[in-house]
């Protein structure tokens, strides 16, 4: 699941993306390689023009593709067809020639990947480090407002920033129904700052898509401002907002390696992949189908040295930057799922407990104002009395909002107007609560 993150509100970050490619050395692809993905883009299209073929593999025209063109139509792999939108070799149009649908064949056997050039894994690399998340900071204010929208002890507030700041993990645990999930999202909201994400990564000669557009929320300014004189940008990169993905019940063990199309012959990366520069948040960590202590075995190494280690389908292990902030967010008992050498691996663990009786009613004055209920001191502490303490029942954060939603629905049903009633409270009670 991701979770879109339209609001920024920490301070922004620095960013670095590589510039324009000058020549076929500088793009770290090899020639062979570019002349297959540029045949395959020819011959998926039905004809091109140079400029447009320089366009979907996101690589300059001049000096990379037109050198491209020239040599796969002087090996007559492909013909002119006519000209189009362009003066000169920017326009010729190239179909591609029965001796380059043989080629076209030979390298769809290897990779039926087409799209925007690789970038190698080595440039992906140094720009994950280069804009890592352990730049970001934010600062108490900006916490307290990210969170306004809920009622949270300030000690909670207090150890969530320096959490934030560490840019490593968080463990969120306690009983359900408190905010650990919510807080999870708004630590999301906190990930200011922009940075750049390649379509494709390209690790000797096998392709690994990158850039998802249900992950990777592109910036309104999608390329950077060269200074003047400066190369411009390398438009095998975009421009995104930082990730936030969030994952839960449906994860397993296979879904955190590198996931291989037997039909087309390239790789997916992995949601960790996708969330390197953000977030990660990992919801009822306990709950996965995966058992928890072979997910924590799994990402032990990488939460320790920033890296890990992906498997290509040949069975070769590649270095893959780990920069992501890991929220685990689970109501298990950490004793159960976790011992003593994970827990010190991960640098902050905040519990979120229980509401205090005066929590519970702040939330409670809040939520009736939201939905149009008066609020009712006496009637307030007659559900305090009659359905928690004399139930023996414990509080959570999340029944406020749910009873007076319970409220709104019954008074709805009875055409009268929602308010706090013992009667109304009474029928809520019983509706919502469950003894187990």
């Amino acid at each position: 699941m991701v979770m879109s993150n339209p609001s920024r509100v920490a301070r922004p970050t620095g960013r670095t993306v590589p510039p324009e490619p000058e020549s076929v050395e500088e793009t770290g692809n090899s020639f062979g390689f570019l002349v297959d993905l540029a045949l395959k883009t020819i011959y998926f299209q039905g004809a091109m023009s140079g400029q447009k073929v320089a366009d979907a593999m996101k690589l300059p025209f001049t000096n990379v593709v037109d050198k491209v063109l020239e040599f796969v139509r002087r090996e007559q792999l492909t013909g002119i067809s006519g000209s189009e939108g362009y003066v000169g070799e920017r326009g010729f149009v190239h179909v591609v020639t029965s001796k380059g649908a043989e080629r076209v064949r030979e390298a769809l056997y290897r990779s039926q990947y087409t799209g925007p050039a690789p970038v190698p894994l080595a440039d992906y690399a140094g720009v994950v480090r280069a804009q890592t998340i352990a730049k970001l900071a934010v600062e108490p204010g900006l916490v307290s407002e990210a969170l306004q929208h809920l009622v949270l002890e300030p000690k909670v507030l207090d150890r969530l920033g320096p959490a934030i700041n560490s840019g490593r993990s968080i463990f969120l645990y306690g009983p359900p129904g408190n905010g650990k999930t919510t807080i999870g999202e708004a630590i999301g909201r906190l990930l200011a700052g922009d940075i750049y994400v390649p379509y494709a990564v390209e690790v000797e000669g096998h392709v690994i898509k990158i850039f998802d557009p249900l992950v990777h929320q592109q910036a309104a300014d999608t390329g950077a401002t060269a200074a003047p004189g400066a190369r411009r940008p390398d438009g095998r990169w975009v421009r995104c907002h930082r990730p936030v993905v969030m994952a839960g019940g449906e994860l397993v063990l296979a879904s955190l390696d590198l996931v291989y199309d037997e039909i087309n012959k390239f790789y997916e990366a992995p949601s960790q992949v996708k969330a390197n520069g953000g977030m990660f948040l990992l919801d009822d960590f306990g709950r996965q189908q995966v058992r928890p202590r072979e997910l924590l075995n799994r990402w032990m190494v990488p939460l320790e040295k920033r890296v890990d280690f992906l498997t290509l389908h040949t069975g070769k292990k590649i270095e893959m930057p780990f920069d992501v902030l890991i929220v685990f967010a689970t109501n298990i008992a950490p004793k159960e799922l976790v011992d003593e050498a994970f827990l010190r691996r991960i640098r902050h663990k905040i519990q979120v407990d229980r509401p205090s009786l005066d929590i519970y009613r702040q939330i409670m004055e809040r939520v009736c104002m939201i939905r149009d209920v008066p609020f009712s001191e006496e009637v307030f502490s007659y559900l305090v009395q009659q359905h928690y303490l004399k139930a023996g029942r414990e509080m959570s954060a999340v029944h406020p909002r749910d009873l007076v939603d319970q409220i709104v629905d019954i008074a709805k049903y009875k055409g009268i107007r929602a308010a706090m009633t013992r009667e109304l409270v009474d029928e809520a009670c019983e509706s919502y609560f469950v003894k187990l």
